[in-house]
């Protein structure tokens, strides 16, 4: 049995960081994953996956010329199911290859396999060909990921009725598909399907989509959807799935029926961790498969075990993941950190994109923070007309009592990769003047920001510039 000072169990975004960051300060690490090659579920069947499925798309169809050659521009006639997985497997080879070499120049070690606990120190490692290992952690880190949530009523078949893992691998592109979940997830591969012209339906139990992000931003990205041609069901449960010659049928509680070619079943997700024996090492995971931590250092109950990534839930994203993993790699070999920003991004890569940062219109409002508003169009830049942007908002929110940003809200083109102007305002404190003394290139979709900063100084009255304290009452 060999013993390591850390043993990460996965090699998702949060594995991959506090493997690498512990083995930077020196210690020995082994990095257990099950499959078939290290990335985690990030790299085979998440987060990388579906962004390339949705480059491809964008960069096939022509997506984002229609606006000015018109819905029927394609810059590739006929797309197939091939099409798309020649970019995906291109892609995922070249992660796979940087993660192998990152592992490789700081002397990580990997084991594929199934990990078990024996005890709170002792991990089993069950290779695919049966072959057992046993290895010994000094600390130990549990980033497993998540699967997708599959009910047993519904019929699931690897063919036509699909989760979220499967639908990347897709065999044949539907005329027609059903999304049950209209969380980021469900929204992502809806509107990745309907850039390709597919005829999608959206069903959603709750009354809105995306409902932890601001509502007027949600009302226009659905509008848009509806807009070309996209059928979206709120507030319908499934009651059942069934059968109509060989095509999946989805009937609600309302007893409205949806006949679809095919069928994508997107409704949650859960801990990957039932396979890990967690009794042995004195812990237990929540009805959803995660674990509980403490949120400033990701340590489990069990003090010298530790969890990040989405096995512990919101916000489930790369970003954070990576970011916790290297929190807790830090704490675990006694190395002191700063706090973390009171604010992060939240990118959801749809088609158009969505991305915000800290508060929302209603977070504001629940908090009784007098506000103001800015709004921009993008189709009022210039670079928007340049580029045939019909749509597009960007929505800033201000603290009328200080001037500070509260927050950013952006649908449209560009939209995660604009939210970093904002999130860096915002954690530095920043005020509306910052917006409007400063200059932005010419022409850009940035000016956005002087544009939304410009339209909530107009509503907010001239005034006399106040500059923002890190101890404001709002903030806290």
């Amino acid at each position: 049995m060999t013993r390591y000072d850390f043993i990460v169990i996965g090699s998702g975004p949060a594995g991959r960081r506090a493997a690498i960051q512990a083995a930077k300060l020196g210690r020995s690490v082994l990095v257990v994953e099950q499959g078939r090659r290290v990335g985690g579920v990030s790299v085979h069947t998440g987060t990388i996956p579906s962004k390339t499925l949705r480059e491809t798309v964008l960069n096939l169809t022509g997506w984002r010329e229609r606006g000015f050659y018109g819905s029927a521009y394609r810059v590739k006639k006929d797309i197939g199911a091939k099409d798309l997985m020649m970019r995906l497997h291109m892609t995922l080879d070249h992660e796979v290859d940087v993660l192998e070499h990152q592992f490789a120049r700081n002397k990580v070690q990997t084991m594929l396999g199934r990990a078990r606990f024996l005890d709170a120190h002792e991990i089993e490692v069950t290779a695919g060909d049966g072959t057992v290992g046993v290895v010994s952690g000094d600390k130990i880190m549990i980033a497993v990921g998540t699967r997708p949530f599959r009910p047993a009523d519904v019929p699931f078949n690897a063919g036509n009725v699909l989760d979220s893992d499967e639908i990347i691998e897709v065999p044949n592109l539907p005329r027609s598909l059903t999304v049950v979940g209209g969380g980021v997830i469900g929204v992502e591969y809806a509107t990745i399907f309907s850039a390709l012209d597919v005829s999608v339906t959206l069903v959603e139990s709750r009354s809105t989509l995306l409902d932890f992000i601001d509502h007027e931003l949600t009302e226009d990205f659905t509008h848009q959807l509806r807009d070309r041609g996209m059928s979206i069901r709120l507030g319908a449960k499934v009651a059942r799935i069934e059968f109509e010659r060989d095509w999946p049928v989805t009937i609600l509680e309302n007893g409205r029926r949806i006949r679809s070619e095919m069928l994508l079943y997107a409704a949650g997700r859960v801990g990957a961790t039932d396979s890990l024996n967690l009794a042995g090492c004195g812990l237990t995971a929540d009805e959803r498969g995660r674990l509980k931590v403490d949120p400033a250092t990701f340590q489990t109950e069990v003090a010298h075990i530790y969890s990040a990534g989405d096995a512990i839930g919101f916000p489930s994203l790369a970003s954070t993941s990576m970011e916790q993993g290297r929190i807790a790699a830090c704490h675990a070999f006694d190395i002191s950190l700063p706090p973390a920003p009171d604010y992060f991004p939240y990118g959801i890569y749809s088609v158009p994109e969505i991305s915000t940062v800290g508060m929302s219109e209603e977070e504001v409002r629940r908090r009784g923070i007098p506000y103001e508003n800015g709004i921009a169009r993008f189709r009022e830049t210039s670079r928007g007309h340049i580029m045939g942007l019909n749509n597009g908002m960007m929505k800033m929110i201000f603290s009328l009592k200080t001037r500070r940003l509260l927050g950013v809200h952006i649908v449209g083109e560009g939209a995660t990769e604009l939210v970093h102007i904002g999130q860096a305002v915002l954690n530095l404190h920043g005020t509306l003047d910052y917006f409007i003394e400063n200059t932005f290139n010419y022409p850009t979709l940035a000016e956005a920001y002087k544009i939304a900063a410009l339209d909530a100084w107009n509503r907010m009255g001239v005034g006399q510039a106040v500059t923002a304290t890190a101890d404001l009452p709002e903030f806290h």
